[in-house]
């Protein structure tokens, strides 16, 4: 039988052991536990940690977020320990994250299964090992040139982040949002997580790594303006980023996304990812 208990610092070692183990889809809880570590505040990137421990070691563990987001990763154990991290957060839940049907065992376990959400989707899982990157010939020849955004770029990628959250993620625009962007992009800017693709000087899309560990980064929030969509700009942007990555010796990237939108299929395939299974991203409203 497994012991239910919550995570305290010095199970990281255990917990990181547990989740390498399957760690296509464990970034934002390796990711998290490595940059914040396991105490929660409620500060960025912070949560509360509950797993289920066998004589073996951990087999399953869920952890509910400083922004509300339950994350899961209990092969079979979610519906147990999803209530028990929420519980013990005490915090509102905003969505869940991880393996589909571990989401929607956790979901239905929290009586959340009917509730209204702005995403609910079960999303193509893609894997790429980094020395099969294909780079876009516009990037290879330095049509297209990449970088970290610099400061003054800042507020238009915070507006650029604003529309993906809209459009990808069923946010209602306004006051709100945009301060979320805001903080979002300041966040990923000090850690260096952000991209940008430039056509001369100008900025043309927009990626980050939502998560980063020595070895394996994994991608989110790749956005191209509307109008200038169709050139190559955001498969550009995340070769760039992941070409910059391999430099630093990561060895693995990882991103989720919608089976729905076939041009972000097509752009992934053509840099040399393959699907590798399905994760689930559900959003609730308000």
């Amino acid at each position: 039988m497994s012991l239910v208990r919550p995570l305290q610092p010095s199970d990281a070692a255990a917990l990181d052991a547990f989740l390498a183990r399957r760690a296509d889809s464990s970034m934002f809880l390796r990711s998290n536990a490595l940059a914040a570590g396991l105490v929660d505040r409620g500060e960025p990137l912070q949560a509360t940690y509950v797993a289920a421990v066998e004589p073996g070691g951990i087999v399953g563990v869920a952890a509910h977020c400083w922004n509300g987001m339950v994350l899961v990763q209990a092969p079979a154990h979610a519906a147990a320990l999803a209530p028990e991290a929420v519980r013990r957060s005490r915090r509102a839940v905003s969505g869940f994250s991880g393996p589909w049907d571990q989401v929607v065992a956790a979901r239905r376990a929290l009586g959340l299964d009917a509730a209204p959400t702005t995403r609910d989707s079960r999303d193509d899982l893609y894997v790429l090992d980094l020395a099969e990157l294909v780079l876009p010939t516009a990037l290879a020849s330095g049509t297209l040139r990449c970088r970290h955004p610099a400061e003054r770029e800042l507020e238009l990628l915070a507006e650029w982040r604003a529309s993906f959250a809209v459009e990808a993620l069923g946010a209602a625009a306004g006051p709100e949002l945009h301060a979320a962007s805001r903080a979002d992009v300041r966040l990923l800017h000090e850690r260096g997580a952000d991209w940008v693709v430039l056509a001369g000087e100008a900025p043309v899309a927009y990626s980050a790594f939502n998560a980063m560990l020595p070895e394996i980064v994994q991608i989110g929030g790749v956005w191209t303006p509307p109008e200038l969509r169709g050139r190559g700009n955001g498969r550009a942007v995340v070769a760039g980023s992941l070409l910059a990555a391999r430099e630093r010796n990561v060895r693995r990237a990882v991103l989720f996304a919608d089976p729905r939108n076939t041009a972000a299929k097509r752009a992934y395939l053509a840099l040399g990812f393959r699907i590798a299974g399905d994760y689930g991203l559900v959003l609730l409203k308000g």
